[in-house]
């Protein structure tokens, strides 16, 4: 079963959870990130979506991605399975071949859950003692 990532709200933040310095994640939310974390600590995996979100395009497919990598076609699908059960990639099937495409709102999501909060961002190059 695919599991999808919190989704921004409106207000920039991330709809299932305030940024990490904003506030302490409750169990289940954390139960909701963890597995897109641990998707993207591998890395291959963090490569592989790296170079499908910067591919011409926006979209690759396995035949796209095999040669940056010393693994086997099954391996990388493999891979690129994970980054999509955990709602980081979108997949669409195309004859034989499966063209997948970064979930950017995905990776917003994660980005602001772990950024510094906006009221922080403008004292994040001061040193402890002028913030």
């Amino acid at each position: 079963m695919s599991k999808s990532l919190p989704l921004l709200a409106s207000g920039g933040s991330a709809a299932c959870c305030p940024p990490l310095s904003a506030e302490p994640l409750t169990a289940d939310q954390a139960k909701l990130v963890a597995p897109m974390l641990k998707a993207l600590a591998d890395p291959v995996r963090l490569r592989l979506m790296s170079l499908v979100a910067s591919h011409p395009g926006g979209e690759a497919c396995v035949c796209d991605l095999a040669g940056a990598f010393d693994l086997s076609q099954p391996t990388i699908s493999h891979h690129l399975k994970i980054l999509h059960e955990t709602g980081l990639l979108d997949r669409e099937k195309r004859g034989v071949w499966v063209y997948y495409r970064a979930r950017t709102e995905a990776l917003a999501s994660l980005a602001t859950l772990i950024g510094p909060p906006a009221s922080k961002t403008s004292q994040a190059g001061l040193t402890p003692a002028l913030a």
